[in-house]
């Protein structure tokens, strides 16, 4: 419990080091609410980051001192001030969903700047995929194998009323757009693909003649290259009580070589890798892995012995995570926006980056949304007419 409190009160409270000369600067479009945690925080922590300007829009992208742009803006906006920051010649740190449609995502990532020499650095920022414990759960799965996921997220009902901007439609609200795109990436990620289709999406609204397209919930049911199925369950209506986001993947049985069974039987293994936590996991989280053995005799395919063998992880670190990124930087009280600061830090100075989001994923990202809210009967979200 005191290791708990410790990280968490740090997570908010971080030591501030020493500043670098060569660091990037950062600009903040409008003063939205999610800027503090996922940008102002993690800033004070890293050596290479200072917060420069939080200010209106044009003077943000014409002042020669900024070197990146955090667009926190409305989804509706997302395309059109990323295309002026990218056009403004500032590496941009988009807060996610990236864009509104796949229409829009392949407009902006595919921009000609984009291609050119010293072209600024564009991110999605799915900031939970750049924490170690979502790459130690990675680690335990086999995506060839992988036959079902389920994941969930939900945000407490008090949070997000009719006026919330979660609930306007106009501005790319939904709880799809703004909860499930989490669950979305974390499914591709999970596959190591793109779904093929969309089998189901059920939703519900305030059918109310306001809020009749923004979705307060939803289920969604994915059909993947491999055949397996990936779910995603989200609600702007959950309990008080927090409950954790969960990602639960279930793989196909395969056989395990022993040698040192008779040739009469054979050894096979079901794997279940769950993590609970995979949006707040500086917080908490927890990794956990059945293995279900059998074996069976190869003639009847009766089970001769069964048993389970279950493991418990957590990687705050990734020291901790081990693997191939066991030298990477950070501290157990790092969020995930502070290590996707990190990778964002290494990109612009063109240093190695062990993980991350390129625009095709992005791109990947909105056409897997279009897909789900076209299934549902909500259609799209709104596109800007902005180029």
């Amino acid at each position: 419990m005191i290791s708990l409190l410790t990280r968490v009160y740090t997570s908010f409270v971080p030591p501030t080091p020493e500043k670098k000369s060569d660091v990037v600067r950062f600009g903040i479009l409008g003063s939205a609410q999610t800027a503090p945690l996922s940008l102002i925080l993690p800033a004070k922590s890293h050596p290479e980051v200072v917060l420069q300007a939080v200010a209106a829009r044009d003077h943000i992208l014409d002042d020669p001192k900024i070197d990146a742009i955090y667009i926190p803006l409305p989804n509706s906006l997302h395309m059109e001030w990323a295309v002026r920051s990218i056009r403004a010649g500032k590496h941009v740190l988009l807060e996610k969903p990236s864009v509104s449609t796949a229409a829009e995502a392949e407009i902006l990532f595919n921009m000609p700047e984009l291609s050119l020499p010293n072209a600024p650095v564009v991110l999605e920022g799915f900031h939970n995929r750049f924490h170690p414990a979502v790459h130690l759960f990675k680690s335990f799965i086999t995506p060839a194998d992988v036959v079902h996921v389920h994941t969930e997220a939900m945000v407490p009902w008090l949070m997000v009323n009719k006026d919330n901007i979660g609930l306007n439609y106009s501005l790319g609200g939904g709880c799809m757009m703004m909860l499930g795109t989490y669950n979305f990436t974390i499914l591709r990620m999970i596959f190591n693909a793109a779904p093929e289709e969309c089998l189901a999406c059920d939703t519900h609204v305030h059918a109310d003649g306001i809020h009749d397209k923004c979705d307060y919930d939803f289920t969604a049911k994915f059909r993947f290259p491999n055949g397996g199925i990936g779910e995603a369950t989200n609600t702007f209506q959950g309990p008080l009580i927090w409950k954790p986001s969960t990602a639960r993947v279930t793989h196909k049985e395969t056989v395990v070589l022993d040698k040192s069974l008779p040739a009469t039987e054979e050894k096979m293994l079901t794997r279940e890798v769950t993590l609970h936590g995979f949006m707040n996991a500086v917080i908490w989280h927890r990794i956990d892995v059945k293995d279900s053995f059998v074996i069976r005799s190869k003639a009847d395919g009766k089970p001769i012995r069964k048993w389970v063998d279950s493991k418990s992880h957590k990687a705050y670190t990734y020291k901790e995570a081990v693997g191939e990124f066991a030298d990477l930087p950070g501290e157990d009280w790092w969020m995930s926006f502070r290590y996707e600061l990190e990778e964002f830090v290494n990109k612009v100075k063109g240093r190695k980056t062990q993980f991350w989001i390129p625009g095709e994923d992005s791109i990947e990202g909105m056409k897997m949304l279009d897909m789900a809210y076209e299934k549902s009967g909500l259609g799209l979200r709104p596109t800007s007419t902005f180029r």
